[in-house]
């Protein structure tokens, strides 16, 4: 890792690309953010980007997943089968290390997150603590005894099974389990189950739902995972009173057992706002093997 070096990021989202180059301690001299249109013309004005700035040293890049990050495989690199239209099996390792010639290291998107919050925000100075995105789709990243969580693939929090609200008729919007989390509780979940966008809706019905889907949620991760605090972002958790909310429903679904932690302590908002993705991102690039050619 070189302090002084110049590195690229990205926060590759399923609306749009942030795409950021960052100097020694990590601060931002250059962003940019870009629509997520077809793979081929997304992936091209990221290049663009990164050529008319200072060459870096390695590149990040958090995106939407499922995302093969499996260094011996024949699709690393690659998202795999996504809900996102047009991107399945697309590569994206490969057309950014050979037109920037430089390292890539690949994450999801929340994982980067994760990272950026840990390094820099809320999760500094745990051992292991969740960050949990609740935006367009829902997926938690994680880091465990100071290292993001990967396994079988990376978690897939967002698809977990959780009881539907018996006054909720809504049959679920996740196109592989219908009624998962992701299904119920989502923004695109929510546009559907309500005919209009979440930042458009004022009925507190909608938002007690969304508290108490979002509060089985964290009360699975606290019970599964035991992190040290949970992080909620993403455009729907920005909702006024929304957090709060789901602090109670938490305490209310715990129980008491364990022993709860101080919710108003362990459940927050990230500290870095909408920048724990990208600086998550270079935290990724300062950790990328040396080999540019790697994959290759």
């Amino acid at each position: 890792m070189d302090d002084t070096a110049v590195y690229g990021a990205i926060e590759a989202g399923g609306t749009k690309w942030v795409c950021a180059v960052a100097g020694p301690g990590g601060r931002l001299l250059a962003t940019d953010t870009i629509p997520t249109t077809t793979p081929a013309e997304t992936l091209r004005a990221a290049i663009g980007f990164f050529r008319r700035h200072e060459p870096s040293a390695a590149l990040g890049v958090g995106t939407f997943g499922p995302v093969d990050l499996r260094r011996d495989s024949p699709t690393y690199g690659h998202i795999t089968k996504t809900p996102k239209p047009g991107w399945s099996h697309t590569d994206v390792v490969s057309p950014l290390r050979a037109a920037l010639g430089v390292p890539v290291a690949l994450d999801t998107d929340v994982n980067a997150a994760a990272l950026g919050e840990w390094r820099h925000g809320g999760g500094a100075g745990l051992g292991t603590f969740a960050y949990m995105t609740v935006g367009t789709g829902i997926g938690v990243g994680a880091v465990v005894h100071g290292r993001l969580l990967h396994g079988l693939l990376h978690p897939e929090f967002g698809h977990i099974r959780v009881p539907r609200d018996p006054a909720d008729p809504f049959p679920g919007s996740c196109p592989y389990h219908g009624d998962c989390l992701e299904g119920l509780a989502s923004g695109a979940a929510m546009r559907r189950r309500w005919g209009r966008p979440p930042e458009g809706l004022d009925d507190a019905r909608a938002w007690e739902l969304e508290a108490g889907y979002l509060a089985l949620a964290v009360v699975n991760l606290m019970y599964a995972l035991s992190p040290q605090r949970v992080i909620v972002g993403g455009g729907i958790a920005k909702r006024p009173g929304l957090l709060a909310r789901v602090r109670e429903r938490v305490a209310d679904l715990a129980a008491g057992y364990p022993a709860a932690p101080a919710l108003d302590d362990y459940l927050v908002a990230p500290s870095l706002g909408d920048r724990a993705g990208v600086l998550g991102a270079v935290e990724l690039a300062r950790e990328a093997p040396g080999d540019a050619d790697e994959h290759a």
